[in-house]
């Protein structure tokens, strides 16, 4: 399954152009199908998932045919699916969207700056997170951790799968020094780290405290980069903040993120001097 935020955003593209193309309006396309120009520019924005009679409406008063019409109309039924995550409400907005990004991608890029990373989170650690975040928890804490954990074990099921994303993580030494849970829970969770970047497609790295990144850039969040194997689809970038997220696509703000990535890449130790990192972090906390 492609995710279908993506397929929806590369459909919008594609309507744009073959309007364009054909030199019409919105309002003049809307005029044809007897539909509302509100209706085509929400197709148009990504805002909604398509109708596949909508989207052949649109095809034909398009002049599409041939294997154009079909490859858009794929992109439309891919566009409209229900991912896994709509089934499990209990994980949460923010979440379902990361998994929404995650389905089909070829590679994910990922900084963290302030947890570890959530597809390589223990059940344990991220339960702790949520009874602790007093400005996320609501009155039903336990449950919302049952929640977010199913949701956490069906994202890393979905990293795991065969032909899933190859998935890099740099993890800011702040997270690894910081104490974000028990000791002991901490412990388990920096040597699942090191356990989980024996596996062939996960590559874990460390910036240490004290390194110059290039230019003495200043990253200020977390974020993550999703590439898809169509080469039609958009390079998307997810932006972690304290209460709500954001996803880029532009070509101008993506590239921003992708030197911003290279250079913290540059700067982080080498695979295995971080592997050691997390070892020795691990070993100066008690196994409780």
């Amino acid at each position: 399954m492609i995710s279908p935020y993506v397929r929806r955003l590369r459909l919008a593209e594609e309507l744009r152009g073959l309007r364009t193309a054909a030199g019409m309006t919105h309002e003049q396309l809307a005029k044809k199908l007897g539909a509302s120009r509100a209706q085509i520019s929400r197709l148009e924005n990504g805002h909604v998932p398509p109708d596949q009679d909508d989207i052949i409406k649109i095809l034909d008063a398009l002049g599409v045919e041939g294997e154009q019409w079909t490859q858009i109309l794929t992109i439309a039924r891919e566009a409209a699916e229900r991912g896994w995550w709509e089934s499990n409400k209990a994980m949460g907005e923010r979440q379902a969207l990361f998994a929404n990004l995650e389905a089909g991608a070829a590679s994910i890029c990922e900084y963290q700056q302030t947890f570890f990373p959530g597809l390589l989170q223990t059940p344990e650690f991220t339960r702790v997170r949520v009874e602790s975040d007093w400005f996320q928890r609501s009155a039903g804490a336990s449950f919302q951790a049952e929640g977010l954990i199913k949701g956490r074990a069906g994202r890393q099921r979905m990293l795991a799968r065969p032909g899933g994303p190859t998935y890099e993580v740099i993890v800011d030494e702040v997270v690894i020094r910081r104490r974000l849970a028990p000791p002991g829970v901490v412990r388990a969770q920096l040597l699942h780290l090191v356990d989980k970047a024996a596996e062939e497609r996960i590559t874990i790295r460390v910036l240490p405290i004290e390194t110059d990144i290039e230019g003495y850039t200043l990253v200020p969040c977390t974020f993550s980069i999703y590439r898809y194997h169509d080469p039609g689809d958009p390079v998307v970038v997810g932006v972690e903040a304290v209460t709500s997220d954001v996803v880029l696509t532009e070509p101008h703000q993506v590239t921003s993120y992708l030197h911003m990535y290279d250079r913290l890449r540059a700067a982080a130790l080498p695979e295995q001097d971080g592997l050691a990192l997390l070892i020795r972090a691990a070993d100066q906390l008690p196994d409780e």
